[in-house]
């Protein structure tokens, strides 16, 4: 008996999967922005995706290739993130890896120059962290970089964790050190009200594996001129019934 691989066409030319309206040139008139990707047709996984600028005023059309242009939801947002009263344009892509890692850019196209003001892996790599668990119930939480530092308790843990970990008097079996995942959520947000969007980021902290979690750094970013630096930071934790 013979069988057949069933066809699943991938249509090669690209395809519009998100688009928005705005004024991103600085001009006053209104562009129109827009994401394209190839795609099948059994699966929301989108390739090659291109961020396509298209002048309001002219109708001239550029097309900016994406270093990591491949994933799945890919949408942009349009807002001012520089504070010079014109919309940036804002990337998010779905990694779809099991640690929920997402790939976000923003650009500017001020008088139609694309600059990149973000990067998703300049951010990830921006900051040293080091976790490390210490005795009775705590892991530290150090960022290296800014020279912060948080402790979780961790006493609330199920026993068997927490056995596997301690001795009975709270004293550390063995050293073990977590660590900080990639950003899994970067959200704009206009805190102080005055029209320019600062930068929310989560990035999940794991103990002894990534599915071992601890809570989450999240971390507000604003423009300064030249790149968004940290304005502050927390650490975010689970809570438990009471």
């Amino acid at each position: 008996m013979n069988y057949s691989t069933p066809y699943n066409p991938i249509y090669t030319s690209p395809i519009i999967i998100s688009a928005a309206h705005g004024d991103v040139t600085g001009d006053g008139i209104s562009d129109y922005v827009y994401l394209t990707g190839i795609t099948t047709s059994d699966s929301p996984y989108v390739q090659k995706i291109t961020l396509v600028i298209q002048d309001g005023r002219t109708g001239m059309k550029k097309s900016v290739p994406l270093k990591s242009d491949s994933g799945y939801n890919p949408t942009l947002f349009l807002g001012d993130f520089t504070g010079n009263h014109v919309k940036d344009i804002f990337i998010s892509i779905a990694s779809g890896g099991s640690g929920g890692i997402m790939f976000y850019y923003i650009y500017s196209d001020f008088c139609n120059i694309t600059r990149l003001l973000f990067d998703y892996e300049v951010f990830n790599n921006a900051y040293k962290y080091d976790i490390c668990y210490k005795d009775y119930y705590k892991v530290e939480v150090r960022n290296i970089t800014k020279g912060i530092k948080f402790i979780i308790d961790i006493s609330t843990r199920d026993a068997d964790y927490l056995h596997e970990i301690y001795h009975k008097d709270g004293k550390l079996k063995s050293p073990i050190d977590g660590f900080v995942n990639p950003l899994s959520g970067l959200y704009p947000v206009d805190f102080d009200t005055n029209g320019v969007y600062e930068l929310l980021a989560y990035q999940r902290i794991s103990g002894r594996y990534a599915a071992d979690a601890l809570g989450y750094l999240n971390t507000t970013l604003k423009w300064d001129t030249q790149n968004f630096v940290m304005d502050h930071q927390n650490v975010l934790i689970f809570g438990v019934e009471c």
